[in-house]
């Protein structure tokens, strides 16, 4: 009976490939609409491809507002939110302030966990189906600290916590770490290693999900962009796009930091801001590393992606603004040599700077979940910094939500209707 029931993703991205593939193997007619043309960059290309179960503590932490505020100062500063009058920044950024608590921590830890031990599991099924050709590696995650305060807060802040959550954690000196990596020079007093981590290299999973989704009978409509609804009371009948009306059953927002503007016309607010992330890719990098790495104090992530090293960081909400500012790129390199005497700036020389658009949600936890005004629009959007973690887990969530199962993971936090 499923197999007459039509579903429509708007969103290309790698949660929206996980949507369409968990509907798809269970009968669903699925169409994907995507803006850009097939194999243009999405959010998840030039990222870190941290699969990250130790990240249970969401940007909306105590002592967040203060930095944010601090850091507006610096725009080489880890977390930069450019000053500009805009009714949904300010909105958000007070939002942002009121979640940014202890309890909020202590409430969301356990769901940030479900969603991403979850997400692991499911990218292990995934790498076996697909001959893991994206890469997937089970090496770890290793949080590398220069300063005893930083070690000092990372074991009194995060790792009590996710012990608590089942997820280990082991506190090492400077000559533990550095065995963790013995082909690598690494300056630190010590690091936290949490083994259930993994990566992937992202810019291999999202052409080997589309081919996977055409073969289960997926179709694409590359360049299509969604501007506007067809409604019938409290069901969405169809889609306005450049292809033309496309109609369906159900659908799905699954557009990242564009979500909110695909809400046009329907009465419904779902507060995100684009967090733009850089990165640089090293192809025949000096440094041998196995595992992924997180230069805490600095906000760099390392990881190795087969031949290649990705650098990585920042967090600049300044809208969807091309620019790149060279000024967070140098913090990135300076970041990253800040812990690897090894590296030099000439090793970065003629390295093109990738950037991508994060979505951040006010409270750090993405949106999944049913709109309680339309009884067949569903979404999977805000993920932030670990929508590559969560989109395995948010995918089979939908699945579970249009099928009318209870979802395997408690939504109660996720709702998109919080802030309407």
């Amino acid at each position: 009976m499923r197999k007459s029931k039509s579903v429509i993703i708007c969103g290309g991205g790698v949660v929206g490939l996980c949507c369409a593939y968990y509907l798809a193997r269970e009968g669903y007619r699925v169409t994907l609409i995507e803006r850009g043309p097939e194999g243009a960059d999405s959010c998840a290309h030039g990222s870190a491809g941290y699969i990250s179960p130790s990240h249970v503590i969401p940007l909306a932490q105590p002592g967040m507002v203060w930095k944010g505020l601090k850091w507006m100062t610096n725009p080489r500063s880890p977390f930069y939110i450019k000053p500009r009058l805009d009714g949904e920044l300010i909105r958000w950024s007070w939002l942002f302030a009121r979640a940014a608590t202890k309890k909020h921590v202590l409430r969301s830890a356990p769901v940030l966990r479900d969603l991403c031990v979850g997400g692991r599991e499911l990218f292990v099924e995934l790498a076996d189906i697909t001959g893991n050709a994206f890469e997937f590696k089970t090496e770890g995650l290793v949080n590398l600290c220069k300063t005893q305060k930083m070690l000092d807060h990372e074991a009194h802040a995060l790792v009590p916590l996710c012990r608590e959550l089942g997820i280990e954690a082991r506190i090492l000196n400077a000559q533990e770490t550095q065995a963790l990596e013995p082909d690598t020079k690494i300056d630190v007093l010590g690091s936290v290693y949490f083994p259930i981590d993994a990566h992937i290299t992202p810019r291999k999973f999202v052409p080997v999900m589309v081919a996977l989704l055409k073969e289960m009978g997926v179709d694409f409509k590359w360049n299509t962009t969604l501007f506007g609804w067809r409604k019938d009371g409290q069901q969405i009948t169809g889609a306005h796009t450049t292809a033309g009306d496309l109609l369906a059953d159900e659908f799905v927002l699954a557009g990242g930091s564009w979500s909110p503007g695909m809400l046009s016309g329907l009465g419904l607010r779902m507060p995100i801001q684009a967090g733009k992330g850089y990165s640089l890719t090293l192809d025949n990098p000096p440094l041998k590393l196995q595992k992924s790495l997180l230069c805490v104090e600095r906000k760099v992530a390392v990881t190795p992606m087969g031949d290649k090293l990705r650098f990585g960081g920042t967090m600049e909400i300044s809208g969807h603004s091309d620019n790149v500012r060279l000024e967070r790129v140098q913090q990135i390199i300076a970041g990253a040599r800040f812990y690897f005497p090894e590296l030099k700036d000439s090793d970065f020389a003629n390295v093109k700077p990738w950037f991508g658009y994060r979505p951040v949600s006010p409270d750090g936890l993405p949106y999944i979940g049913r709109f309680g005004r339309y009884k067949n629009l569903t979404t999977a959007a805000g993920h932030a910094m670990l929508g590559l973690t969560m989109a395995p887990i948010s995918g089979l969530l939908i699945a579970d939500i249009i099928s009318g199962r209870k979802p395997r993971v408690d939504l109660s936090m996720l709702s998109p209707d919080r802030y309407a």
